[in-house]
């Protein structure tokens, strides 16, 4: 028993580790085991440096083939506006070559290998989508564009130096057409690239984005110009236009108080200004023309259809030239087919181009010195004497027409001049032919309050006072609004106005006031501010220098329109501020003003929705 009990005390016998020997083909096992890790590891790393050299190889292609795609279109360009089709066809077709060498190598297999990264990919995906805009850019858009274009370039498309060739533009129409819709396209595209991390990639992917939005618009423009440009020039029959020049030192929606005017007649592309005169040919007391009973709210109290002073209060132009188009018909029983409206610094433009015009008198017009003349040295050239200083004013404009309406010899830069004319508003068109004017307000020479709901502030001043301070009004505007994330968001106009008026001897026709309710010193601009806003926005507050002000409300294309009124001394600033509530609604956010002698500082932080 105690042998038992011994036996059940004693300690657990310990196990003994037996190592057993490896057989021939376990060491052999291993060793292929560890040589296939080893060359499977170094295989890894030849594909990794072979993929990556390949990648570097492909960049540095995409890369040198861009460029010389960038090269060649340029050029391609400059020699269609220099009139010389052959290079210009021949370097469109160079630039579409490369373009898609740049896209085959982007859409390399170790191209798109690096793209499907997560996230670390994203610059070669960007590059990729980018190298597939650009190539369509050159194939659809350049190649037949420059085709199209070589029928309408500068030295074609003006004959003999004077006459519009309304039938190369008919026959470009359908091709210009046909671009415009697929750069439209591309630019959809190119806004949707995906963003990345790396620097060069963004930025290039940015500057794709803007040169496609500006050859989009500018297509677009061309396509309209070549749609509608004949039949307006006299193509099917002869048509006239009253043209109205704007004195932007005395301000009204549309630009300045019509100063003086003309008719514009064309004829199979010939174009000559008949009937300059002064606003002194006109009256105050026409028939009253009815434009809807929201211009009727609006405008009413100022006699808009009535007194050609104050003709274009409203910023939208069809309404100012539809009110012109009834003066000259009660005024000569001719009605015209349109209008037209510019303005001194349009003159301006123009004449960098044709050259200075020489009065009867010797004194040269020039573009340097037009725009103070007319609307700044002629005031106290002529004292009280209007009658004499419109004489005068009309002897420029008739003598800058002249030279503008004859032989053109750098019709490439009389365009150009023309188009910044009428990016800036100085060069505004309406047609009364409906679908005519369908057209005209899809572009800048429209000059037209929009009917849609995307986000909107149009800013416009017309004067009170009845003088020419607006010469010296210094304009600074702001647009903002929240997020969109909800129905609607807070926004906030700001306009800041200054009477830069300098120290001096001024007569009273310049710096006194017509009518003076407030009392205001001798300098002061009595301005009528108003914000048209977005559709089915809400005016919550408006204040002039931080102090509430009492403003009118009205409408315009289903746009609010809120006014205030407020005298600004001379050297001084107001700042007045809108507040409203506007819907969170798609679309990009513009902010227009109206063409002035300045050119206002503008910020819009409008975030799109």
């Amino acid at each position: 028993m105690n042998d038992v009990t011994d036996e059940s005390l004693s300690p657990e016998p310990r196990r003994r580790k037996v190592r057993r020997r490896k057989t021939d083909e376990q060491i052999a096992a291993e060793r292929y085991k560890r040589r296939t890790v080893a060359i499977g590891c170094t295989a890894g790393a030849v594909v990794v440096v072979g993929l990556g050299t390949w990648l570097a190889y492909e960049g540095l292609q995409a890369k040198s083939s861009l460029e010389q795609a960038r090269e060649y279109a340029t050029s391609s360009k400059e020699a269609l506006l220099a009139g010389d089709t052959e290079t210009a066809l021949r370097t469109a077709g160079d630039a579409d070559k490369y373009a898609k060498q740049a896209q085959d190598s982007t859409h390399s297999l170790p191209w798109s290998i690096a793209a499907a990264i997560p996230w670390l990919g994203s610059p070669f995906a960007s590059s990729q989508q980018m190298s597939d805009v650009v190539t369509g850019l050159t194939s659809d858009v350049l190649v037949p564009a420059v085709d199209a274009g070589s029928a309408v370039s500068p030295d074609q498309l003006i004959l003999d130096g004077a006459r519009i060739n309304l039938a190369a533009l008919r026959d470009a129409a359908p091709v210009l057409e046909t671009t415009a819709a697929a750069a439209a396209e591309l630019d959809a595209r190119a806004q949707n690239i995906d963003g990345t991390y790396l620097g060069p990639i963004h930025d290039a992917r940015v500057q794709l984005q803007d040169q496609t939005g500006e050859l989009s618009d500018l297509l677009l423009n061309t396509s309209l110009a070549a749609e509608i440009a004949p039949a307006m020039l006299g193509a099917d029959g002869a048509r006239s236009y009253f043209i109205g020049f704007q004195t932007n030192a005395e301000a009204r929606g549309t630009g300045g108080l019509l100063g003086g005017f003309g008719i514009v007649r064309a004829a199979e592309g010939t174009v000559r200004v008949d009937d300059l005169a002064s606003n002194r040919e006109l009256r105050t007391n026409y028939q009253p023309l009815d434009l809807g009973p929201d211009f009727a709210r609006t405008y009413g109290h100022s006699r808009p259809t009535v007194d050609f002073r104050n003709s274009n209060v409203s910023s939208h132009f069809p309404y100012a030239a539809q009110i012109w188009q009834s003066i000259w018909q009660q005024e000569s029983g001719e009605r015209v087919d349109g209008a037209v409206a510019t303005d001194p610094v349009a003159l301006s433009y123009v004449l960098e181009v044709v050259g200075p015009v020489t009065l009867p008198g010797g004194e040269k017009i020039t573009a340097d010195n037009v725009v103070e003349l007319t609307e700044s040295t002629a005031y106290s050239r002529f004292g009280d004497d209007q009658a004499a200083r419109k004489r005068y004013l009309e002897t420029v404009a008739s003598a800058v027409v002249q030279k503008m309406t004859g032989s053109i010899s750098r019709p490439q830069a009389l365009l150009e001049a023309l188009g910044r004319a009428a990016s800036e508003g100085r060069l505004a068109l309406w047609s009364d032919d409906p679908q005519e004017q369908e057209t005209l307000e899809r572009t800048k020479l429209g000059h037209v309050v929009p009917d849609d709901p995307a986000p909107y502030a149009g800013v416009v001043v017309n004067n009170l006072g009845g003088n020419k301070l607006d010469y010296y009004l210094r304009r600074e505007i702001e647009y903002t609004a929240g997020s969109c994330d909800g129905d609607t968001r807070e926004s906030t106009v700001t306009v800041r106005l200054t009477n830069d008026l300098p120290e001096g001897n001024h007569t009273t026709y310049v710096a006194g006031m017509f009518d003076n309710p407030v009392g205001a010193p001798f300098g002061t601009n009595l301005v009528d501010l108003s914000l048209v806003a977005t559709q089915r926005a809400r005016l919550e507050r408006v204040t002039v220098d931080g102090v509430p002000a009492m403003q009118f409300t009205g409408a315009e294309m289903k746009h609010p329109v809120y006014s205030v009124q407020l005298p600004i001394e001379q050297g001084h600033t107001a700042e007045i501020i809108f507040e409203l509530t506007e819907p969170s609604s798609h679309g990009t956010a513009r902010l227009t003003f109206q063409p002035l002698v300045d050119s206002p500082e503008a910020i819009v932080e409008v975030p799109t929705c």
